[in-house]
Formats: C-alpha cells, sequence, structure tokens
C-alpha cells in the first residue's frame, strides 16, 4: 500500500478533505465570506434549507482539521526525509512555509477571500517549535489544547448564550452588495470589493479583543496539527491491515463528533470539539474502510486527487468563481445550496478524472513542482542531501 516515498492511504485521506473542503467552501463560493452565516437575506427553497443544515453539520468545519491532522503528518514525514538526506531541516520546512504564505496572499488577493494556505504557511512556522520534539511532549501539549476547548464548550453550552455576535442589521448591507458585485461584476470590480470594502468587523470588536482573538486563534487549531505530528511519529497509516483495531476505535470520535454538530446547529452555540471530534471519527471510519478491499477501487480515485491537493485546491478556486462570479456565468446567490452541492460534485468528479490522467504522464502538478523548485533552490524540485555533495566532491579531487 506504500513505496518509498508515500503513504497511499494518506494520499487518500487529503483527496477526501478536497471533496469535504469544496462542499464547504461552496457556500463561500455562492453567498460570500459573510452571507453564508445569513442564508434568510437570500430566497432559499425548503431543499436547500435541508441541504445547507447538513453542509453545516457533517461537512463545515470537519474537513479543515482533517486537511490540518494531515498537513502535521506529513511535516514529519518530511522531516524524516530531510534527516536521511542530512539536510537542515527547519531551513527547509521555513522556506516551504514562506512560499505557501506567499501563494496564500496571492491568492486571497487575486482570486477568493476564502484561502487557507496563509494560515496553513503561517502555521508552518509555529510547527518548527515542535519538529524535534518527544512523542511524550507532543502527547502533553495535545491533551493540553484539548482539555481547554473542550472545557471553553462546556462553558458555552451551560451559560446558555445562543446570541450572534453580530447583529444581522450590521451585516446585510454589506451581503446585498457583495451579492450585487459578486453576480454582476467584472474581475476588477469583484477584486476592489473584496479587498477594500468596509469591514463588517470594523467597530464592532475593539483593538485590544481583535489582538487576543488573533493570539488564541493559533491554541485553537494547533491541536490537529499537532495530533497529525504525533501519528507521523507513531507511524500510524503504514499498515492499514493491521491498524484495523486502532481505527475501529477511534471511529467512536464519530457519533459524538455528529451530537455535538448538532448541538452547535439547532441550539446556535459555538463548540470548537464538535467539528474536531467528527474529522477524527471521518479519519478512523476512512481508513478502517480503506483496509478491506471492498473499497480499494475507490481510494485510489481519492488518492489519485489528494497527490495534487495543492493544484486541486487552486483550481477548484478558479472553477467556482468562474461558474458563481460576475465575469463568468454570474450565477452567484442563485443557483441554491443544493444544486450547488451537486456542482460541487461534478466539479470533483472531474478533478478525479484530470488528476488520473494528468498523474499518467507527469510525477508532480504545477503548484507542488513550484514549491519543491523554490524550496529546494533546484530546478528539477529534487533534494540533493549533503552525502552525495560530499561524494561530488570527493569524485572531482580524484580526477
Amino acid at each position: 500500500m506504500n513505496d518509498g516515498n508515500r503513504i497511499y492511504l494518506i494520499d487518500s485521506l487529503r483527496g477526501f478533505s478536497l471533496l469535504g473542503i469544496l462542499l464547504a467552501n461552496l457556500l463561500i463560493f455562492q453567498y460570500g465570506i459573510w452571507g453564508k452565516d445569513y442564508l434568510d437575506l437570500f430566497n432559499i427553497s425548503s431543499i436547500d434549507k435541508s441541504t445547507y443544515a447538513f453542509i453545516k453539520i457533517a461537512i463545515e468545519g470537519s474537513f479543515m482539521p482533517i486537511f490540518a491532522f494531515l498537513f502535521g503528518y506529513s511535516f514529519i514525514m518530511m522531516r524524516d526525509r530531510l534527516k536521511e538526506n542530512q539536510l537542515r531541516i527547519k531551513w527547509h520546512l521555513f522556506r516551504r512555509a514562506l512560499i505557501l504564505i506567499t501563494f496564500g496572499i496571492l491568492h486571497s488577493i487575486f482570486s477568493w477571500e476564502g484561502d487557507i494556505l496563509f494560515l496553513y504557511g503561517s502555521m508552518s512556522i509555529l510547527l518548527l517549535l515542535f519538529v524535534n520534539r518527544k512523542r511524550k511532549t507532543l502527547l502533553i501539549w495535545i491533551i493540553t489544547l484539548f482539555s481547554l476547548l473542550g472545557a471553553g464548550d462546556v462553558f458555552h453550552i451551560f451559560s446558555n448564550d445562543s446570541e450572534d455576535l453580530f447583529d444581522v442589521n450590521v451585516i446585510e448591507p454589506y451581503v446585498l452588495q457583495t451579492n450585487d458585485v459578486y453576480r454582476n461584476g467584472t474581475y476588477a470590480e469583484i477584486k476592489e470589493h473584496r479587498n477594500h470594502a468596509e469591514d463588517p468587523f470594523e467597530g464592532e470588536l475593539s483593538i485590544k479583543e481583535t489582538g487576543i482573538l488573533m493570539i488564541l486563534l493559533p491554541f485553537v487549531i494547533a491541536p490537529l496539527f499537532l495530533f497529525g505530528m504525533y501519528a507521523g511519529n507513531r507511524k500510524w497509516f503504514f499498515n492499514p491491515v493491521k491498524e484495523k483495531k486502532l481505527y475501529l476505535l477511534g471511529c467512536i470520535c464519530l457519533p459524538i463528533g455528529i451530537i455535538l454538530k448538532w448541538l452547535e446547529y439547532f441550539m446556535a452555540v459555538e463548540l470548537m470539539m464538535g467539528g474536531i471530534l467528527l474529522a477524527l471519527g471521518y479519519i478512523f471510519l476512512f481508513s478502517y474502510l480503506y483496509s478491506s478491499a471492498k473499497f480499494k477501487r475507490l481510494h485510489h480515485l481519492f488518492q489519485n486527487v489528494g497527490k495534487l491537493s495543492l493544484t486541486n485546491y487552486l483550481m477548484q478556486t478558479v472553477i467556482c468563481t468562474t461558474i458563481f462570479y460576475g465575469y463568468g456565468l454570474g450565477l452567484f446567490g442563485k443557483l441554491g445550496v443544493f444544486w450547488g452541492t451537486m456542482t460541487g460534485l461534478i466539479v470533483f468528479s472531474l478533478q478525479i478524472i484530470f488528476s488520473t490522467l494528468y498523474l499518467k504522464h507527469f510525477r508532480y502538478g504545477p503548484f507542488e513542482k513550484i514549491i519543491r523548485i523554490c524550496t529546494n533552490f533546484s530546478f528539477s524540485g529534487k533534494r540533493k542531501s549533503r552525502l552525495s555533495k560530499v561524494s561530488d566532491n570527493n569524485t572531482s579531487e580524484a580526477v
């Protein structure tokens, strides 16, 4: 199930997470970063409301954590390969983080406001503090952060505070303006609105409150990154058949996560652990099914998408903005949640076909190749170990 450099289960999980991320992001593609939480401002049908509830409970907030877990896992895999080649681990990972941050800035400015690459690049720099830590140290941090998030959720449930942070009367003008610009505007007009329109946040939060939120954010999203690093250190997912019992045990997170997400949606209470536990449940259920021969073909399709994860993620932006924005088909706010979801499934199916055909001719996607070239300072994208450099120098001296 693996070769010398790749763990196919991880590739499959990455492809699976991209499907969930696309379905969740379609709410932003269709209604905007703010409008997605205020669908009462749009004329949606009963089937749209049901689909929306499904997306909010089963999808949104539960696939980004999967990607975070896989990011942390891959962080350790890259560390091990760099160590084998006797290269400077932190320096290479830091360069890669800067490239992701650059991609994220360009993506958010010129394409779409829902970018995650900037966040993941920034988290990469924080993860450098943990890249060489022992498993026990990682586990202590994971348990501590999960405990704090769980305590916060308990407080929110029993405080019975379900009031929205922002008044709908404050949000409505921005949402309606976004709807008009994104549906009818040119690329330049949409870009101008995305980057320079008056922020609904402005005036709602003080500078002190904003600063506190920015400081707390890394600690809120860090547990899944660190758990992925812990799993990488433990060499989980290397042998799915032997680890079936582990996966089955982890599936207990699935119903607990669903219950918490249900409470979050219908009680309008902000809970962090619901999405995280549901993500872990998905990871372990997917891995359990992966170990069965019955699902081998399906996982292979996810695997191809996962190998080109960065390229496919960015292409989802290109495709969906073309479908929904004014410079394309102009379907922003028109298609509805149900048909938007169906469109997402079609887009992902096309990405499966594209990825499968592409990998028959190329080893890396175009954006994956750019990252390798910039990280390794090599036009071929290949790492050159210190051992090979020493060998080359000895050979030249001998000649």
